[in-house]
C-alpha cells in the first residue's frame, strides 16, 4: 500500500511492486484484489501494473506516525483493517505487557463496544475506531479523569480541524454535535487496590459516515452530516493523539491538572450543570445537575438531597 501511494500519480508495474516487497507477481494480484476487496480504489490489472486513482484515507502507521511525532504515541501504532474490537486487543496486548503509548487503529470494527452492553457502529473508513494503552501511576479511584480527559482531547481535534463547529461534552462520555451523539468513549482498567497497572483508552469518532442504521438515526450523527463536508480522518487522528498527549503529560506532571480538567470539563458542557436529567442507575435518579466533585463524578440535586452519580446512563429531560 506504502508504495503505490508513494506513485500514487503513476503506474507501478507487478513486477517493481514484487520486487519491492519481496513476493511474487501473482501474491502482488492477491494482495492488489485484497485492497479493493476492502475500498481500496486500485486501477490496472497484472499485464500493465497498478495505480492509485486516489490515496486512501486510511490510518496507516507510516502515514499517521509522523504527524505525532514527539508525543507518547509515535513509535507503537498498530493498524486493522477489520478487527472485532481495538479495545479487546489493547487490553490483551496490554496485559501481555505491551508498552504505554502503543495505539490501536480500525477501518473497521466487527464488535466495536460502548459501555455496558452497548455496541458501537463501525462502519469502514468513514470513522475513528482508536484504543491507546496508558499506564499512569494513580490509584483506581482516580481513573475516571481520564475519561473526561480524553472528552478535552477530542474536542480540541474537532476544532482543530474544524473551529467553527461546537461539540458539546456530556458526562461521562460521549460527545454531541446538534444535541445527537458523534463520539464515545470507553475507558477500560486493569488495577491492584491501589495502583493502576494499566488504562486502554477507546475513542471511537463518527467522522464521514452519511447515514446510520434506523435504530440510531435519531441518536446518532457525524462530521460529515452535521457539516455537509467530508474530513480528513487521518489529520483528525494526527490531532487526536496529539491533544491526548498534551493531556496525560500535564496529569502526569502538573498538580493542578485534574482540576483543570474538570473546569474544562463544566465549561465546555451543557448538561453537567443547572439541567434537569434522569439517570438510569439503582431505579433511576430525577434532578439537576450541581456539576462535578473532586474526582469528576456528577453531582445531582433531588428531593433528597443531592447524590452523588458514579456510574450510569443520564438523559437529559
Amino acid at each position: 500500500m506504502l508504495l503505490l501511494i508513494n506513485h500514487a500519480t503513476v503506474v507501478v508495474s507487478g513486477t517493481k511492486i514484487a520486487d519491492e516487497i519481496g513476493t511474487s507477481r501473482s501474491e502482488v494480484w492477491r494482495l492488489i484484489q485484497q485492497l479493493r476487496g476492502l475500498g481500496v480504489d486500485v486501477a490496472g490489472h497484472p499485464a500493465t501494473g497498478y495505480r492509485l486513482r486516489a490515496v486512501p484515507d486510511l490510518l496507516l502507521p507510516e502515514i499517521v506516525a509522523p504527524l505525532v511525532k514527539g508525543t507518547i504515541f509515535a513509535k507503537q501504532i498498530h493498524h486493522y483493517y477489520k478487527i472485532g474490537s481495538t479495545n479487546a486487543v489493547a487490553m490483551q496486548l496490554a496485559a501481555e505487557g505491551a508498552p504505554e503509548g502503543s495505539v490501536f487503529l480500525a477501518e473497521e470494527q466487527l464488535a466495536g463496544r460502548g459501555r455496558g452492553a452497548n455496541t458501537w457502529h463501525s462502519a469502514r473508513s468513514t470513522g475513528i475506531y482508536c484504543s491507546v494503552i496508558l499506564r499512569p501511576a494513580m490509584p483506581p479511584s482516580d481513573a475516571l479523569v481520564f475519561s473526561l480527559a480524553a472528552g478535552l482531547a477530542v474536542r480540541a481535534a474537532v476544532l482543530d480541524i474544524a473551529p467553527l463547529l461546537q461539540p458539546d461534552l456530556k458526562w461521562p462520555n460521549d460527545l454531541l454535535l446538534s444535541g445527537r451523539k458523534f463520539c464515545g468513549i470507553l475507558t477500560e482498567m486493569n488495577a491492584e487496590a491501589t495502583q493502576v497497572r494499566h488504562l486502554v483508552v477507546g475513542i471511537g469518532i463518527n467522522v464521514n459516515q452519511s447515514k446510520f442504521p434506523a435504530d440510531l438515526r435519531e441518536l446518532a450523527t457525524s462530521l460529515r452530516i452535521d457539516t455537509g463536508t467530508e474530513w480528513s480522518r487521518v489529520e483528525l487522528c494526527g490531532a487526536l493523539l496529539k491533544s491526548l498527549d498534551r493531556e496525560y503529560r500535564a496529569l502526569a506532571n502538573d498538580a493542578g491538572a485534574r482540576k483543570s480538567i474538570l473546569q474544562r470539563f463544566e465549561q465546555n458542557s451543557s448538561s453537567v450543570r443547572g439541567r434537569k436529567v434522569r439517570v438510569e442507575e439503582n431505579g433511576g435518579i430525577d434532578g439537576i445537575t450541581e456539576g462535578l466533585d473532586a474526582r469528576g463524578f456528577l453531582q445531582v440535586r433531588t428531593a433528597e438531597g443531592v447524590r452523588t452519580v458514579v456510574s450510569g446512563t443520564v438523559k437529559i429531560t
